[in-house]
Order: C-alpha cells, then structure tokens, then sequence
C-alpha cells in the first residue's frame, strides 16, 4: 500500500530559533517544512513550493503579516494558520476576519502546534455525504454539494472551505437545530467545542454570502442559545403532489 504523502508546511518567521524549533517538531510529526524569513519571501515561496498550509507569524520585519495575508487571499486559498503574541486579541479577529482559518498564540507547545495543523487541514478537505442532485431552496438560492457550487439569484458565490463545511452540515440538517457544540465538533475538531466566536463569525460571513438581508435571515436561523437551523427545505414534487391531490378529490356523493 502506498505511503500517505507528507504535507508541506510553509513557516513564515524572522527569528531563527523559533523556525528551528517548529521545523524540528513538525518534521518529526510527519510534515515537510519550508521557510520564509519575511513577507517578500513568503510570497514567492507560496508561489513556487505550492505548501498545503501556511504557518504565518504576524509580526515581520518588512511586511505586516496580516497585509501578507490580505495579499495571499488574492491569489490563493491555501490554509493559513497565522501566529500571534499571547492575548492579542484585535490580532486574531483581523486575522479570522481577512481570511485566516486559525491562529496559534506564542508561547505554543509541539503536540497543539501539530493538533492545530491538522484541523485545519481536515477542514480544508471536501465533506462527504450522499447528496447527489443539485438541491433548490427557492427561487434565488440554488446549491450544489457535488460540484461545490453555490448559487445566488442565478450568480456563482464563492465559499472558503470552512465556510462551505459549515453550510453542507447546516442544509444535511436542514428543518432541524444543530447546537453550537455539534457545528463546532463537525466543522473545526472537538478541541474547538468552546470556541463559539469561530462559529458566530462564520455563520455571519455565509449570511453576507447568501441572504437578502444578513441582518434578517431567511436560511440560517439563529435558535437563541441553542445552535442555527437551516430553513427546512421543500421535497422534490411535494408542490405537485399537493395540486395533484385537490384535483383527485371527489366532488361529492354519486360522481
């Protein structure tokens, strides 16, 4: 049987210890590291090693690495695990909010720097499911799990992976409330059941993608303290059937 390819993570840091400390840990944890010592470099490294994950510190001696970031995301959806100082929550919302699918913050130990790269990376995969027929929630929203299309009013919209994870658990339970701890477990990884903000911010950035007004949904339904329902969807001929129905009923005695 074929060994697993190993995955190659690009680490972005100017400080030489912290690199040698991340290579080593990760290479013994199966992955493949590259190196960027700033920003410029990064960038052609992205373009040039083709990395499954991307290992970003924030601070970096030329360009911010929330800048990086924003530049990144317009060329590429690569998985990017940025690195702040500890508490510096503004850092990490910016980053969440500019495309980021995690953070770490320094000081991290080996076994969570690993546990996080692999959820991300378990994330970024294709969710499976037995869908298989494109599904018409009305006549603006049509999605397509299978050729990972989703359309609004006719337009293509383009979903980030954990954004698009989101909404096939939310329509696979459509008609039904699934708590924040099961969107948490199934979307992110069980080590991220507490981390509710993950989950309000991204249910958010699928309301901008997909209502009429985000402000007030029509599909992601917010159920108070509990979890989200997705709308309960309408059966393939259920309008049919109904007409189908009332003209079968009979007119009256003796017809």
């Amino acid at each position: 049987m074929p060994d697993t390819p190993r995955r190659r993570v690009l680490v972005v840091d100017d400080e030489p210890r912290m690199v040698r400390f991340i290579r080593l840990n990760l290479e013994q944890d199966g992955f493949d590291v590259v190196e960027a010592r700033n920003g410029m470099e990064a960038l052609a490294q992205l373009r040039n090693n083709l990395p499954d994950l991307v290992l970003l510190d924030v601070m970096l001696p030329d360009i911010d690495g929330l800048e990086i970031l924003r530049m990144i995301r317009e060329f590429s959806q690569v998985p990017i695990l940025m690195v702040t100082a500890r508490g510096e929550e503004d850092d990490r919302v910016k980053g969440l909010e500019r495309g980021a699918d995690d953070y770490i913050a320094k000081p991290f130990s080996p076994r969570e720097l690993a546990s996080r790269i692999r959820a991300v990376l378990r994330r970024n995969e294709m969710p499976r499911g037995a869908v298989h027929e494109p599904i018409v929630v009305d006549d603006r929203l049509t999605i397509d799990f299978d050729r990972r299309e989703i359309r609004v009013e006719g337009q293509p919209v383009v979903l980030r992976p954990t954004e698009y994870r989101l909404l096939f658990h939310l329509v696979q339970n459509a008609g039904r409330v699934v708590t924040h701890d099961q969107l948490l477990a199934k979307v992110w990884g069980y080590e991220y059941r507490e981390e509710t903000h993950y989950l309000r911010l991204y249910v958010n950035y699928l309301r901008q993608k997909l209502e009429r007004d985000p402000s007030k949904p029509e599909y992601i339904l917010t159920e108070r303290g509990v979890g989200y329902r997705f709308v309960e969807l309408q059966r393939p001929g259920e309008k049919d059937r109904g007409r189908s129905a009332a003209q079968a009923e009979p007119a009256g005695p003796g017809t």
